[in-house]
């Protein structure tokens, strides 16, 4: 292109007779204003059509999920990489952690999903890294150095893309604003009795629909906690891409014995103060049992709010759920523990979580500091009753 701009202006000059410095000083003038219209043009076109631009500029693209990942996170991330897959860049989803709970597990399985695993920065297989339901790199080595082309989000957090940064705090799943992606794109979802090829226009797979809408349903409860109006229309729009079985063996799982029992410790140990309720379910193998007895605890009669403490290989997990609009549910936790030496806690106003690990003391030994029992339990009431600001 600079070679074309060098031969216009050589012939400009000798045609009429511009001096070199007066054309140079027009031809850099003129490429700005090119420059700014194609910068306009492009803020105008919808996030989805932006997001698909960034992902044609790099030949491949590791998409990141955040430790842990849920099905929310999976389901955005794999709907990313479809839409990079349509302008030809490679991607490979990536994540940290482990993929525990058992619904989870059942997505990655029943849709088949590539996932790779990875515990360091060196590890990622693209120096463009779409983050992917958070915002911020985290739980792996040399997260802190990785500086995100684009960012797809709906938490709360600071971070940003170098190239696009999309973040909606008021919607209830990642999953939604990435269907609102494919509608932008003009995709249509294609009905599970049918092959992409019958679609006219541009097709959404069945199974990436499919994976879309448990995303919104687990991340929001089936819709009935912190769903925003397009959260109603992203399910709404995959709904006709939808297949039922697919659907059903994700969303009901076998679950196993040590579920079963947390969530039984939950409800028989809780402690009920007006309509707020804490529980210690004590030690657990597998973390991910603590917010699902969360979960079951929050849908007993007369209770808005709980916390479900619990603790693994030495670290204390928080998990909290909240119906009651007085009591924002990640402020509230991090309230609570916020103050406490390596404790992380927030989330949501109906959704939260923390953890805290065991400090490490002068002599290299790891060791529990943290609040338990009475002391613990009165700072999360407090916090939810904001006597903790």
């Amino acid at each position: 292109m600079l070679s074309q701009v060098g031969r216009l202006v050589q012939l400009t000059r000798e045609t009429f007779g511009v001096g070199p410095g007066v054309l140079a000083a027009a031809v850099g003038v003129g490429l700005v204003i090119v420059a700014v219209f194609v910068l306009a043009r492009r803020l105008r076109q919808p996030p989805g059509a932006r997001l698909q631009a960034v992902l044609a500029d790099a030949d491949e693209v590791a998409v990141l999920l955040h430790p842990d990942p849920d099905a929310d996170a999976m389901a955005a991330g794999v709907g990313v990489a479809q839409v990079a897959d349509w302008v030809g860049t490679e991607t490979t989803i990536q994540y940290s952690g482990e993929i525990r709970r058992q619904e989870n597990r059942a997505f990655r399985t029943v849709l088949d999903v590539e996932l790779e695993c990875i515990d360091h920065v060196t590890d990622l297989a693209a120096e463009a890294v779409v983050l992917v339901d958070h915002n911020e790199p985290r739980g792996f080595t040399g997260a802190d150095g990785v500086l995100p082309t684009a960012i797809v989000d709906h938490h709360p957090g600071d971070g940003s893309g170098e190239a696009f940064t999309d973040v909606r705090t008021d919607y209830g799943a990642a999953a939604s604003i990435v269907a609102e992606y494919f509608q932008n794109l003009g995709a249509t979802p294609v009905p599970p009795d049918r092959h992409d090829s019958e679609v006219s226009d541009l097709a959404l797979p069945t199974w990436i629909a499919t994976g879309l809408l448990y995303g919104i349903l687990s991340d929001t409860n089936r819709l009935t906690r912190g769903a925003s109006d397009e959260d109603f229309a992203a399910a709404g729009y995959l709904s006709p891409g939808v297949d039922e079985d697919l659907l059903s063996r994700i969303a009901d799982p076998d679950v196993s014995t040590e579920t079963l029992e947390v969530k039984a410790r939950a409800i028989a140990g809780r402690d009920i103060r007006g309509s707020y309720a804490v529980s210690d379910v004590g030690s657990v193998s597998n973390g991910d049992t603590i917010p699902e007895a969360a979960d079951e605890l929050v849908g007993l009669e007369g209770v808005s709010a709980v916390v479900v403490v619990g603790d693994k290989d030495g670290t204390i997990h928080l998990s909290g759920r909240s119906r009651d609009d007085r009591v924002h549910m990640g402020r509230a936790l991090d309230a609570a523990v916020g103050d406490i030496d390596n404790a992380s806690a927030g989330g949501h106003a109906r959704m939260g979580g923390g953890r805290v690990p065991p400090a490490v003391q002068a002599d290299g030994t790891r060791e529990v500091t943290a609040p338990r029992g009475e002391q613990l339990k009165t700072r999360l009431f407090d916090a939810m009753d904001g006597a903790l600001q």
